[in-house]
């Protein structure tokens, strides 16, 4: 698909539509990102954002309790939603001639939720998340990675500093009239930018979005993200745990550059070039030439204030000395900066990227997901259709440019696991 295959629409509320029709599957996808995150969360109060993503599966004044799965699902779809710490998304996909349903779903619960939340449904979803932090981070095998790391790059004052999971005090401790405030300060039509694609007919998709969502007012602009972007941590910051795996595991953080800012494109393929596949770098090196790790990954958040972080995952290999590990993972991150890839490396990296993006986007669901991502955060769902010609444009010099101003010594920070 081209750019000019998308369209805009805003509505008198401040709501921004983006529709993106594509009529060779009878399936249309509905992704409604709302701009509120875990950086917006007040001091003490963490884990916010991501337990509003449960209570707006709890009714609205004309939806009942778990109502908006069963309908969904009744139709033949999917519903699903997750937080991040620059939004919280919430995604369906249903058979074209269901789009109706999705749109008066999403709809009722932006307007009436709050007055139909109450301390029982809020109990019962706090329980909820605190289990699911119980599975997922305190109980897990270095399920603390994400709320450890973020520290490290990160400083108190920064609003990435906390993860989106929040304390079990901090749960515990949400009132009722607070969750209803949070909802009634950021889950607002103009905080909100709703994308569409697939099989849909535009003119029919607008005056559907006007007839549900043209009525809800708008509340005042939301605030900014609590902090401030600028306070990245102290560089070289290293912690370490003991006895929450088998195996010992490193991560190092490294703050890029923000998501759309110069040099963020060439910081993202650096990750894939350094991690992603057996002839990445760090794989060849560390697991199958010196075999001192049985596993490497690395990943770039796409966040927007003042920087994003990669991210490496390396699992070592019993009886491997991390001194070992240390060494290694940093050998190869220096490499970078002083040896080129060659054009063939760069090119099995942008064939291996195009790859993957062109599966993500056979799907409707991921592909109107990915461009909401451009659309709320960068306020340009164009631009996610030129990451391929991006990447065309990233030769030796960007990478190794990166390497030098970013991936630096000095800007890492190290989260050892040990046994």
């Amino acid at each position: 698909m081209e750019p000019s295959r998308i369209l805009t629409h805003r509505l008198d509320n401040g709501m921004s539509v983006v529709l993106v029709p594509d009529d060779r599957i009878p399936v249309a996808a509905a992704s409604l990102w709302y701009r509120v995150g875990s950086a917006h969360e007040a001091a003490g109060r963490g884990g916010f954002a991501h337990l509003f993503e449960h209570m707006m599966f709890q009714g609205s004044a004309k939806v009942g309790k778990g109502q908006h799965f069963a309908l969904v699902q009744a139709a033949g779809g999917r519903t699903n939603a997750y937080t991040g710490l620059d939004a919280t998304v919430y995604n369906d996909v249903v058979p074209s001639h269901e789009l109706e349903l999705v749109l008066w779903l999403e709809a009722d619960r932006m307007a009436t939720l709050a007055d139909a939340l109450t301390q029982e449904k809020l109990d019962n979803q706090r329980s909820v998340v605190q289990n699911e932090r119980r599975k997922r981070v305190d109980n897990a095998p270095y399920g603390t990675w994400e709320e450890r790391s973020y520290p490290l790059a990160f400083g108190p004052d920064h609003p990435y500093h906390h993860s989106a999971w929040g304390s079990m005090e901090e749960l515990a401790s949400a009132t009722l009239d607070e969750v209803r405030a949070f909802f009634r300060t950021h889950y607002l039509p103009n905080a909100a930018v709703l994308t569409l694609a697939g099989d849909i007919d535009p003119d029919r998709a607008i005056e559907l979005v006007e007839r549900h969502f043209g009525g809800i007012s708008a509340g005042d602009d939301p605030p900014g993200p609590a902090g401030r972007a600028d306070a990245v941590a102290p560089a070289g910051s290293r912690a370490e745990v003991r006895g929450a795996g088998p195996l010992p595991r490193l991560y190092v953080a490294v703050p890029m550059p923000a998501f759309g800012a110069p040099g963020y494109d060439a910081a993202d393929l650096n990750v894939d070039l350094l991690a992603s596949g057996r002839a990445s770098r760090l794989q060849a090196r560390l697991v199958r030439e010196t075999q001192v790790a049985q596993s490497v990954e690395a990943w770039i958040t796409e966040l927007t204030l003042g920087a994003s972080l990669v991210l490496l995952e390396v699992t070592g290999r019993p009886g491997v000395a991390p001194q070992r590990i240390d060494a290694a993972v940093d050998a190869e991150l220096d490499r970078l900066a002083l040896e080129p890839p060659s054009q063939r490396e760069l090119e099995r990296v942008r064939v291996y990227r195009q790859t993957r993006r062109a599966k993500a986007w056979q799907k409707a669901g991921e592909r109107a997901d990915r461009i909401g991502l451009y659309a709320s955060l960068l306020g340009d769902p164009t631009l996610a259709f030129g990451e391929r010609e991006r990447d065309a444009d990233i030769g030796p010099a960007e990478v190794v440019e990166v390497a030098r101003t970013w991936l630096t010594a000095h800007r890492r920070s190290y989260l050892w696991y040990l046994p």
